[in-house]
């Protein structure tokens, strides 16, 4: 397909242009994981893992959870 009929169809809102594009390798940018090593004192691993169980996910998962809250926080 030649760039003007995609054009063509996006601007006349046919059809969901991203049906034209190979979808199954996007990444998004900075979003590929990046292996961590943290040492936590025993209290606080204890901590998580009542937090996890509590919630249904995994320690790992809290982890990221609480990091991303304070992150947004302190970018906003």
């Amino acid at each position: 397909m030649k760039a003007s009929e995609l054009d063509k169809i996006f601007d006349e809102n046919q059809d969901d242009i991203l049906d034209y594009f190979d979808t199954s390798k996007i990444k998004m940018i900075n979003e590929e994981p990046k292996r961590v090593n943290i040492d936590f004192p025993a209290w606080m691993v204890q901590s998580l893992d009542k937090e996890a169980k509590h919630i249904g996910v995994s320690r790992q998962a809290v982890i990221k959870m609480w990091l991303a809250e304070k992150l947004k926080d302190l970018n906003s």
